[in-house]
């Protein structure tokens, strides 16, 4: 097979990694998803950079930590100066396309400052998360008394629907994410108990169908080489499904949560405010997760369905032989375990997501169908790209590492031994719970194959967990003498992260080197007693020059 001239880049949305069969989940079956694990290798430690959609990404699409590039929560722009996939790949001859959602909110007030109009090239790719953009849709348009969260949410697929007679101001609302009762009223998807019925669309104009027909559409017309990403808004709430996907599965495919009453009465306090939030109190009810997880269980397995299309699609047009494709996710889905809802903590049900590869050429052939235990982040997969384009890695900005190593057998482990995930809860209404001020809403996550360790800004004690012993991170060891050695230890693998040149982006490893000693062959010369100290060559400006004595010249 020939190296591979394109990359399909594939996200899913609050997908958990326990959530596929591939992964191990005893009932819900993804034979498509699992197609493409066989024909490539399937990571089962990748970490996200942040448990929130928006930060996630921003890390993903620029490969550098949220500490380096400061989008620090959804809503907080991405800096004008950051590079990202996009500004990479196409100073190699790779475009790079966006067809779905990116949760990037644009720097204006930068782009203002440097004369960057939002309508002229460089403008819209920088208010576009480096993309351009075939089709942008976050996927939401939800509406309270003062305004809507996005307003440009679901834009065109609001259109789309309209055009197909789903008559609404917001068709997005009214068919795609809410059921419908014997007396034609909308019962929203917002409302967890609405779960358990069909959404009122036909199954093919639901948002996850919908997304892959663009993808499709834009490979069609696409030219070579090109990455894709293709950004799908489900599995993430409202949590609601089509028929026949909202049947599929009932409570008796529920599993128990993961979690016990000593955790929640013992919890650390940062962590017990994330239990008693509205959302964690909520599905720490049977009914919210019987209701919930079935269908967050059908939205899934339409994925998978959307998978097996697009698979296919790409087999009889000839594209699974020069395109890579990536499939993972931004983060996982609590459901109730550890008397949480929703993604913002650190344990794995929410960090650790799924990450397949498949490269089409023959230098991965030696790793079809392997599971590798590597330590990977999210921010690996921009330098991957890079190396895939035929570029080499600007080490300097890229903070990840390339994975092409392990996919060609040439590795099995990447060189970290150590993960890093960060959170900034400081525009959340945690914080207020809290009365935790801004400085102090910042949390740290540092992990290795045996221990997770969470700072926490504010003077709290850490957060230990035994990964080894107690892999369903159950037991916090914050607070044990005995584990005071281990602790030290893990502080020392993030005091070390924190003391990374991150900033340091407009010189890169080799520009360094090279600049080491230059300035003397340009004429500084400091620490030298005698001429003769030194060599003749680097002084010879110096030597056996005349001027004129003006010293002795009376008024200049």
């Amino acid at each position: 097979m020939p190296k591979p001239r394109n990359i399909l880049f594939i996200m899913f949305d609050q997908l958990r990694q326990d959530y596929l069969s591939c992964y191990g989940h005893p009932h819900l079956h993804t034979p498509n998803i699992d197609r493409l694990a066989s024909r490539g290798v399937r990571f089962t430690r990748a970490y996200i950079q942040s448990p929130i959609c928006g930060s996630s990404r921003m890390s993903t699409y620029t490969g550098r930590y949220v500490h380096s590039h400061g989008a620090s929560w959804n809503g907080i722009p991405l800096k004008v100066g950051e590079m990202t996939l996009g500004d990479h790949l196409r100073k190699l001859g790779m475009g790079a396309w966006l067809v779905g959602k990116t949760h990037m909110r644009a720097d204006a007030e930068g782009m203002e400052r440097l004369g960057l109009e939002p309508d002229s090239l460089i403008g819209a790719r920088v208010a576009e998360c480096g993309f351009d953009v075939f089709e942008r849709d976050d996927g939401m348009l939800p509406e309270g008394p003062d305004g809507s969260y996005d307003p440009d949410g679901a834009r065109r697929y609001n259109d789309y629907l309209r055009e197909a007679g789903y008559d609404s101001d917001n068709p997005w609302h009214d068919f795609a994410n809410s059921a419908l009762d014997a007396e034609g009223n909308v019962l929203s998807g917002w409302f967890l108990k609405n779960a358990v019925h069909p959404a009122n669309i036909d199954e093919r104009d639901s948002e996850t169908p919908y997304l892959t027909r663009r993808g499709m559409e834009f490979i069609e017309q696409a030219q070579a080489p090109w990455l894709c990403h293709l950004s799908y808004i489900k599995p993430h709430w409202p949590y609601i499904v089509p028929a026949p996907y909202h049947e599929m599965y009932g409570p008796n495919h529920v599993p128990p949560p993961v979690r016990s009453q000593a955790e929640y009465d013992t919890a650390h306090p940062v962590l017990r405010a994330f239990m008693d939030t509205k959302i964690g109190r909520s599905f720490s009810k049977p009914e919210v997760r019987n209701a919930v997880i079935p269908a967050y269980m059908g939205l899934i397995k339409q994925c998978d369905d959307q998978m097996g299309a697009l698979f296919d699609w790409l087999e009889r047009t000839g594209r699974m032989q020069d395109t890579m494709i990536v499939l993972t996710s931004d983060h996982g889905d609590f459901l109730g375990d550890h008397w949480m809802g929703e993604k913002t903590f650190f344990h794995d049900t929410s960090t650790r997501v799924p990450l397949i590869i498949y490269d089409p050429s023959e230098e991965a052939d030696a790793t079809r169908g392997m599971v590798c235990d590597a330590l990977v982040e999210s921010i690996d997969l921009a330098p991957t790209f890079v190396e895939v384009a035929g570029g080499d890695v600007p080490g300097h900005i890229l903070e990840g590492e390339s994975l092409l190593p392990i996919l060609h057998g040439q590795a099995t482990d990447t060189r970290r031994d150590f993960v890093i995930c960060e959170y900034d809860y400081s525009g959340s209404p945690i914080a207020k719970l809290l009365n935790t001020s801004v400085r102090d809403a910042v949390m740290f996550m540092v992990a290795d194959r045996d221990w997770k360790l969470i700072h926490c800004e504010g003077g709290h004690r850490p957060i230990l967990f035994d990964l080894r012993n107690d892999p369903q991170e159950l037991v916090d060891l914050g607070d044990s003498a005995d584990h005071a050695g281990i602790i030290a230890a893990m502080y020392d693998k993030l005091f070390a992260w924190a003391r990374r040149p991150a900033q340091r982006t407009t010189r890169s490893e080799a520009q360094l080197i090279e600049m080491r000693g230059k300035s003397g062959r340009r004429g500084i010369v400091l620490g030298v007693y005698d001429e003769n100290d030194t060599d003749l060559e680097l002084t010879i400006r110096y030597r056996g020059r005349k001027a004129r004595d003006w010293r002795s010249v009376k008024g200049g």
